[in-house]
């Protein structure tokens, strides 16, 4: 049962500390959000954010952001969903700057390891915990159970992109939904005429920055990944492992981290908070920094960092402030309505999948992968299994469901585990 709206300072705290204790990429981050805004808050209803979330499946971009944004919205407006969405970023942010301006100093670190163990296996528990409840209030007939295994299947064993699949769902619910419309409450504001200028207005925030670089000093690195990153938001359909594809590639033509570099900065961006495309942010600082001469160096590198932040999370408003009202709308259709649950239900399926894909790396220390034409599979080496990780994730699985323990004292607990696992030998 839904409780009323917070005031907004009271939803600042928790969009704070929901950025503060994002771990674990997508899958992790929609865990949390669900968690606290549906299960501990009540301030949204299931069916609200199972509709918030098969929108944001939809949107290239970072959709754990995207969603923190639609959920700041919803009880806010426009205030609120530019607070949730820049505090779900900004501690994440500072961190990841912070690191790689000691990368560039001091190289390839371990110092986070016993940490980042405890807080992966935290993750893995939550994110269960996020499947299980999302899935059981999201599914609620065998066509939606069987999108969900069909998306979660396509997406372990085919080279199917992402994409694909959600639009297969939708268009599969909307053939589906020929019944009559259902009345749903509506309390949204979102006029027709205010769409274009909304449009204008979050177009102008987003590239305004870039259109300055460009002007300034149209032959920098920091101008050009204005260009670059802006561009990889409007074509990164697939989330955060599909934006990291068409990043590697791009970070690759242009010369500006090398492969191992592009490793190191996934494996920082895993160590702190918000969104994974916050590896972003690396390879902007990195590549700007590589790229400067010594005495600009560092402008260069934090000029760098932000814009490529800039690029990558500022299109998430223009996305939610335009498209939210409208799709709001579609709540109360039947066909509309049906191709988002179906949608949802595949976003279940996305979710498992990427749980797994999170587990298996975790659980594992190496493997193999096997293709023939479009079927793929990854096979873990099961000589490579990680007995303290694994201890760790039935530790944080146990303190997850059988005590109930609140995320802030799960991480604690994990977080010290893996420091008290290191002090004696075994981290």
């Amino acid at each position: 049962m839904t409780q009323g709206p917070p005031s907004f300072g009271e939803a600042l705290g928790v969009w704070l500390k929901i950025g503060c204790l994002g771990f674990g990429g997508p899958a992790g981050q929609i865990a949390l959000l669900h968690k606290t805004v549906v299960e501990e808050k009540g301030w949204i209803d299931e069916a609200r954010f199972a509709h918030a979330l098969s929108f944001c499946m939809l949107l290239p971009g970072p959709e754990a952001q995207q969603l923190a944004v639609w959920l700041g919205w919803r009880l806010h407006g426009v205030r609120g969903g530019v607070a949730a969405g820049l505090l779900f970023v900004l501690p994440g942010l500072v961190i990841m700057l912070g690191l790689s301006a000691l990368y560039v100093v001091y190289g390839r670190s371990e110092w986070a390891g016993p940490v980042l163990l405890g807080l992966k296996a935290a993750v893995v528990a939550l994110v269960a915990q996020a499947l299980l409840r999302i899935g059981g209030r999201t599914i609620r007939d065998r066509a939606g159970m069987a999108i969900a295994i069909s998306a979660f299947a396509l997406l372990s064993f085919t080279v199917l992109p992402f994409p694909l699949l959600i639009l297969a769902a939708g268009a599969i619910g909307w053939a589906m939904g020929g019944g009559a419309s259902v009345e749903v409450a509506s309390e949204e504001g979102g006029e027709r005429g205010g769409t274009l200028r909304t449009v204008m207005i979050w177009l102008a925030v987003w590239l305004t920055p870039v259109a300055a670089a460009l002007a300034i000093a149209p032959d920098s690195v920091v101008a050009r990944m204005g260009a670059i990153f802006s561009g990889l938001a409007v074509v990164s359909f697939g989330g955060a492992y599909a934006a990291l594809a068409y990043l590697g590639q791009a970070a690759a033509a242009f010369g500006w981290l090398t492969p191992v570099q592009m490793l190191d900065g996934l494996g920082l961006a895993e160590t702190t908070p918000g969104p994974l495309v916050l590896v972003f942010v690396f390879v902007g600082f990195v590549g700007a920094y590589q790229a400067a001469a010594p005495e600009w160096a560092w402008i260069a590198g934090l000029g760098g960092g932000l814009m490529a932040a800039w690029a990558t999370f500022a299109p998430s408003f223009l996305w939610i402030f335009a498209g939210g009202p409208f799709v709001e709308r579609l709540r109360g259709r039947s066909r509309p309505a049906r191709a988002l649950a179906m949608v949802s239900a595949a976003a279940v399926g996305v979710i498992g999948q990427l749980a797994v894909w999170f587990a298996t790396h975790l659980l594992f220390r190496t493997g193999g992968a096997l293709a023939w034409g479009p079927l793929k599979a990854s096979i873990p080496d099961p000589a490579s299994l990680d007995i303290v990780a694994l201890g760790m994730t039935i530790l944080a699985l146990g303190l997850t469901f059988a005590l109930r323990l609140p995320v802030l004292t799960l991480v604690a607990v994990m977080m010290a585990t893996g420091l008290a696992l290191k002090a004696i030998g075994l981290g």
